[in-house]
């Protein structure tokens, strides 16, 4: 875990260069007669949201595979295969153990794929195996319907070049993430701020494969990030 030295020394500074006191007091949020934001999919249903999601997925070049519990580790592989398989790395998350897919990535390197877990204490090991990757694979945090987005919080184990270095990029999306847009996304990441006393060390949100339109307005994918993404989705309600 990061230690911050000198925090409020900096701080106190700052406000002296403004000219006032430092506030301390948290900030009044302001209250809004409308809020059109949240009329996005208001009421819609897990599956009604997953139905959004899934054709959004096909205006953003993303292959979306919705799979049970009892049929997920027959889908991971069938999905590490399409994606060309031979090398991956993934998060350190209890989530693969929840979900028995450290059991099938063992699978995968005993039939010969390189598999690195990011582990912190490698340092810059860890980034150089991503560079070299063929599949970043990761759990989505939230997960936006309206606009096909996995959102990503990075920290102990967690590195977030998992997800932008590989050539490809595998996402695993328990079905009950799917909320309906920035809106709520934005809500549960304020709210594990207040619980927790900070935020993740890097949130992003990731729609599809990298793309650029700058040049001619023509659009380009595959620019700056993994060229194919596939979003695997589990029936996990």
């Amino acid at each position: 875990m990061t230690t911050i030295y000198n925090k409020d020394k900096f701080l106190n500074r700052i406000a002296d260069q403004l000219g006032r006191k430092r506030r301390t007091e948290p900030v009044t949020l302001p209250e809004w007669k409308k809020l059109p934001q949240y009329e996005v999919f208001k009421d819609y249903t897990q599956d009604q949201l997953l139905d959004e999601f899934t054709n959004h997925c096909k205006n953003i070049h993303t292959s979306v595979v919705v799979t049970k519990r009892e049929t997920l580790k027959e889908s991971f592989h069938e999905a590490i295969k399409d994606l060309g398989g031979e090398s991956i790395v993934t998060w350190d998350d209890e989530r693969f153990s929840t979900f028995g897919l450290s059991e099938a990535l063992q699978e995968q390197s005993d039939n010969g794929v390189d598999v690195h877990v990011w582990k912190s204490e490698l340092g810059d090991h860890n980034i150089k195996k991503a560079e070299k990757a063929n599949i970043g694979i990761t759990f989505s945090d939230i997960t936006l319907a309206e606009s096909g987005t996995v959102v990503l919080f990075s920290g102990e184990g967690k590195g977030r070049s998992v997800s932008l270095l590989p050539r490809t990029y595998l996402a695993i999306i328990p079905k009950s993430t799917l909320v309906p847009r920035m809106t709520q996304a934005t809500e549960k990441i304020h709210e594990m701020a207040k619980e927790n006393g900070r935020m993740p060390s890097c949130v992003n949100f990731i729609s599809g494969p990298s793309n650029s339109a700058d040049i001619e307005l023509r659009l380009v994918v595959g620019v700056h990030g993994p060229i194919q993404v596939t979003y695997l989705v589990i029936e996990d309600e």
